[in-house]
């Protein structure tokens, strides 16, 4: 299903490594397309192996996929980004089922750490938002993972500290010095960065000069940030405890805060709404092919997406929404992401890890 007219296609740097993922990386593990289960009604069962974001797989999201079965033994494992999740999978690290982002996927493909899966054996897989996007694809047309979940990236703030915020540029608002918070993330905090002081015309794809222009920027103002959090939970952590009152982050944190009782608000920026995209593959050294896919199929369902809408994130099935709360409705609409800017891997992609460790390290 096509969302608008919004595209999801990576750089040309991201095409070509999708070619090398054909041809090169580990030898050990299956490439070929993982076959469908021959009776996808069967609860599944044994181990599966489960290597994600946190927040992808928190207790609210699969205790139904748990009591619909109960005989499978599900192993949980998180990560922070996929180049993290790429070097423990490479250096022999289980798992059946990992996460994939459009914006980060590189070096799990490069290294063939997934194969193919077969969309058939994904129930409603053509109407989940993204499904038609080459981003999920490789070049021979092989779908590459699932879509489940999406989301926009812009401001937090705690809102008994902050009002009338509507720029990138507010994060580095002297008022806020010493309070406000950075993701620790190349892509967007370089990204939100070059926005908020107007440097480039694409913050998916600056050029060397424009990325040296942001990451100095970074530099002479970071003492204007509390700390540059790795995750959700860090982030969370940061405004609970008054540290950070302005960061950049997505609707799921923010929504995940104010569960926590947290005063916090999700803001667009007018430089414009950045917006990600993540989805379930099955490894290139899966065991339990069955499980995988009755995890995938789980994932797909309106129920599950009802879940991850209520939990601030963007549906990535229609028939998902008449079953989420109205006060997250028009959140989960996959059409909220018509005009936002995709997340995607820049063709420069080393130059902006480079920089951001460099603005790390102080």
């Amino acid at each position: 299903m096509t969302v608008g007219s919004r595209p999801l296609i990576l750089a040309v740097a991201l095409l070509a490594v999708l070619a090398l993922a054909a041809g090169c990386g580990r030898d050990e593990g299956e490439t070929a397309v993982a076959p469908a289960p021959k009776d996808p009604s069967a609860p599944a069962t044994g181990t599966l192996r489960f290597f994600a974001y946190g927040d992808t797989m928190t207790d609210e999201m699969l205790a139904p996929f748990l009591k619909e079965n109960p005989d499978l033994d599900l192993q949980k494992a998180s990560f922070n980004s996929n180049k993290a999740a790429a070097a423990k999978l490479a250096g022999g690290f289980e798992a059946d089922v990992v996460e994939l982002c459009t914006d980060e996927m590189e070096p799990i493909l490069i290294r063939n750490l997934i194969r193919p899966l077969d969309p058939k054996a994904v129930k409603g897989f053509d109407e989940l938002a993204f499904s038609d996007s080459d981003d999920v694809r490789d070049e021979a047309g092989h779908v590459l993972f699932v879509p489940a979940s999406a989301g926009p990236h812009g401001l937090i703030v705690n809102t008994d500290q902050v009002s009338g915020v509507d720029s990138y540029a507010d994060l580095f608002d002297p008022q806020y010095a010493g309070n406000a918070a950075l993701e620790s993330s190349p892509l967007t905090a370089i990204g939100v960065t070059s926005m908020g002081i107007g440097v480039g015309d694409d913050p998916m794809d600056l050029s060397p000069p424009e990325i040296d222009e942001v990451k100095q920027y970074l530099l002479d103002n970071r003492d204007q940030f509390r700390d540059f959090p790795e995750s959700d939970a860090s982030m969370a952590n940061l405004f609970k405890s008054g540290e950070a009152v302005i960061a950049d982050g997505g609707r799921g944190t923010t929504e995940a805060m104010i569960r926590d009782g947290v005063p916090a608000e999700w803001v667009a920026p007018k430089e414009g709404v950045l917006s990600w995209v993540c989805g379930l593959a099955i490894t290139s050294s899966a065991e339990n092919l069955d499980a995988a896919y009755k995890l995938l199929n789980y994932y797909a369902s309106p129920e599950a997406q009802a879940i991850s809408g209520e939990q601030g994130f963007v549906a990535m099935t229609p028939k998902a929404l008449p079953l989420i709360p109205p006060e997250f409705r028009q959140g989960a609409d996959p059409s909220s992401l018509e005009t936002a800017i995709p997340e995607t891997q820049p063709s420069a992609s080393d130059l902006y890890d480079r920089a951001w460790q460099e603005v790390a390290a102080g």
